[in-house]
């Protein structure tokens, strides 16, 4: 009984690591997307040729071909990767990031707006 439960398990835990890999791989590919459709009607079609491609394999029940498809996919999505992908200004590696440090230590910033002390 208890080999069974193991055997159980074990299947389990590995659908769920493969069910992960699947959606990290979509949300990547999806993201990527972006990257290469320079207008939102030419990334709307792109996206739905990818969800078509994910949907294919719906229905495979075989963790080794489900295994080797993610495997297939992970190396078609690195292999296509944008070169040049964009990146919001403001976020890290963005035109704008750090544009504007804080000032360092020492140095003071009055906010008074040429107003004068009344002492």
């Amino acid at each position: 009984m208890s080999a069974a439960v193991a055997s159980t398990a074990a299947y389990l835990a590995r659908r769920a690591a493969q069910k992960q890999r699947v959606r990290i791989l979509y949300r990547r590919a999806l993201k990527d997307t972006l990257n290469w459709a320079v207008h939102r009607h030419l990334f709307y079609r792109d996206a739905s040729d990818l969800r078509e491609r994910f949907d294919a394999n719906k229905n495979v029940e075989d963790l080794d071909t489900i295994d080797k498809i993610i495997y297939e996919g992970e190396a078609s999505y690195n292999k296509w990767r944008h070169p040049d992908p964009y990146i919001v200004p403001w976020a890290p590696g963005g035109s704008k990031f750090t544009r504007n440090p804080t000032p360092p230590e020492g140095i003071e910033i009055i906010y008074d707006y040429g107003r004068e002390d009344n002492a």
